[in-house]
């Protein structure tokens, strides 16, 4: 009877344990898959193939060191050699994404180029200095070619939201990654901006954009409830003004969902494009329109369905003439239904 109790005990005890351990066992399994616990936006992530069997830094295990055509016959010294002349480069570096992965990587292979991954080959700097050229330099007044540092980067960072930087506004304006970017420093919360976030970072070329943004009816950019790159990409598309959708219209919809339709009652411009009617960063008219109410309407409903008198400033309260249908919201007093109609009786977008 006792024996029997005590083989029962121990079969007991085994499950609990193989209960405890199943989970031990699941997260140590993570936690080997990901020893560096690398963050979602780590552009390794961007690659699917490259985040399997993880026993480095998913992106730089692999990295390779791109020719430098201004030293040729350089070859590589390791990071060593680059830290002991750049030791206070070094020390804003390593609080970087960049520096994460990369010392990841070089742990686990102490072959994996690091600095020379974007400098190029380091032997020729490292023996004149002063030489220009001598390393890819990422500076807007240096010698490397702007081609020639762009496709450092895109080494690494080819593909994704890049597809179409070939072509692109800021590629045929010869804008360099690091225009936008430093990868040497932490500025900004994510995507190592040159300036502390996006916008100040656009604002840099865009000054006559961000100043829309100050005007009495503006999309909430300043207060922080919205980004540059919500609507555009930066890096390039196929569309116009480096919109991130096929259309003006469908980059509205991502917000404004209820003026999609579709409406049995249709307004031709607004199904046109948004830009018709409205300006996209900020008007110093109600509601982002390109001009107030009724002037805006006027600019099609001219002499029609209404007696024919145009309504200028002069039919305002203070004008010699005051005209009701300038008073208020103007023809929207009772067209309210501009973007389209459902309604039975609302052919007219009465209601």
């Amino acid at each position: 009877m006792r024996i029997l109790l005590t083989l029962g005990l121990l079969t007991a005890t085994v499950f609990s344990l193989a209960a405890w351990y199943a989970p031990v066992s699941a997260d140590l399994a993570a936690e080997q898959s990901n020893p560096y616990n690398l963050p979602s936006t780590h552009f390794g992530s961007e690659s699917p193939d490259s985040a399997q069997g993880l026993d480095a830094a998913p992106g730089f295990a692999h990295a390779s060191i791109p020719g430098n055509p201004g030293a040729p016959d350089a070859r590589p010294v390791g990071q060593q050699v680059c830290t002991a002349c750049h030791s206070k480069e070094s020390e804003n570096f390593a609080h970087t994404t960049h520096a994460l992965g990369m010392n990841a990587a070089l742990a686990a292979d102490p072959s994996t180029p690091t600095c020379e991954a974007c400098h190029g080959p380091g032997s020729a700097h490292a023996e004149a200095p002063l030489q220009p050229g001598a390393i890819i330099a990422f500076t807007r007044g240096g010698v490397t070619p702007i081609k020639i540092q762009t496709t450092s980067c895109m080494a690494c960072h080819a593909g994704g939201p890049r597809d179409h930087w070939l072509g692109s506004i800021h590629q045929r304006n010869d804008l360099s990654c690091s225009d936008c970017h430093n990868p040497m420093a932490q500025l900004s919360i994510e995507g190592l901006e040159a300036k502390q976030s996006i916008n100040e970072t656009c604002a840099t070329c865009h000054k006559d954009i961000r100043q829309q943004f100050n005007r009495r009816s503006h999309m909430p950019l300043p207060e922080g409830r919205l980004a540059c790159v919500d609507c555009h990409n930066p890096h390039g598309t196929i569309n116009v003004a480096l919109m991130k959708t096929d259309t003006v219209n469908e980059t509205c919809y991502q917000c404004h969902a209820e003026k999609r339709g579709p409406f049995l009652f249709e307004h031709a411009p607004v199904r046109d494009s948004c830009l018709n009617c409205h300006t996209p960063h900020g008007s110093n008219q109600h509601a982002l329109l390109v001009a107030p109410v009724p002037m805006l309407c006027q600019q099609c409903h001219s002499h029609t369905m209404h007696p024919n008198d145009l309504l200028t400033e002069q039919s305002l309260a203070t004008g010699m003439g005051p005209d009701e249908r300038l008073m208020g919201r103007g023809c929207i007093s009772c067209h309210a239904q501009v973007h389209g109609s459902n309604n039975p009786a609302g052919p007219r977008l009465h209601k």
